[in-house]
């Protein structure tokens, strides 16, 4: 732990904190070819960001906008499972933040939820695609840390957001929910670089929101209602419908 409390921050990782951008994972795109390792973007404002497929993301006071920019080795497919060592960083930023573990989950493919409401998310884009490999990512997270937005701020069918202080009463600033989710980072990049996915993917299973449980997957053609069997060693979701035994790879998911 530093002097303030929090865990040490990573070696050869970069911290930068703006005032305001247009979007966090923008800054990382613009920064991404002259950096010399990974480096985290976090902007006390936001003014256009975004969430999957493009869709607006809210952002309420004190909200949490970060990037993690940084340059993989892997293939375009192993780089996507960085949304499951993403989710897991979060897992853990905020049991080390409350001390507590109670009410967390996490919902497949890039949410967290606290008391089964959507407290967090991430969008994870990745560019410059050569020789089949990924020049750099870009791990955007959003957190709900003070306020959550409001009910019509959302879709219809999403689930309701909630915030990190309405929930436990444990209050951060964005600067201080980083000091735990980096350092969270580092220890899953680690192991995910060292021994691959199946650790990780185990550890995002014990933490999963419905697993065992009848859910509802809706892709851009179909929707598929079964039991949430596992996610497999791609980062699929497999279900057992009715009728047979689905393997999805991006979906909305509905309980």
């Amino acid at each position: 732990m530093s002097n303030n409390g929090l865990p040490h921050w990573p070696e050869g990782v970069e911290k930068r904190i703006l005032a305001s951008v247009d979007s966090t994972n923008e800054e990382a795109r613009r920064i991404a070819p002259g950096l010399l390792g990974p480096a985290w973007v976090l902007a006390l404002k936001q003014t256009a960001g975004r969430g999957r497929r493009g869709r607006p993301w809210a952002a309420p006071r004190g909200h949490f906008s970060a990037t993690l920019v940084m340059r993989p080795n892997e293939t375009p497919d192993k780089v996507a499972l960085r949304s499951f060592v993403a989710s897991l960083a979060l897992y853990d930023a905020f049991a080390a933040a409350t001390g507590r573990t109670s009410g967390l989950s996490l919902k497949w493919p890039n949410d967290v939820l606290l008391n089964g409401g959507k407290v967090a998310g991430i969008l994870l884009e990745s560019a410059g695609l050569a020789g089949g490999q990924v020049s750099h990512i870009a791990i955007g997270i959003g957190v709900n840390l003070i306020d959550a937005p409001q009910t019509e701020q959302v879709e219809a069918t999403a689930l309701a957001p909630v915030s990190l202080a309405g929930e436990t009463g444990v209050q951060l600033t964005p600067e201080e929910f980083l000091g735990f989710l980096a350092p969270a980072y580092q220890h899953y990049e680690t192991q995910f670089t060292t021994y691959g996915f199946e650790p990780i993917r185990e550890a995002w299973l014990a933490r999963a929101a419905r697993l065992g449980e009848v859910i509802t997957a809706r892709t851009t053609r179909d929707e598929y209602v079964g039991r949430f069997e596992t996610v497999d060693a791609q980062g699929n979701l497999v279900l057992s419908t009715a009728k047979s035994r689905e393997v999805i790879p991006a979906a909305e998911i509905f309980f």
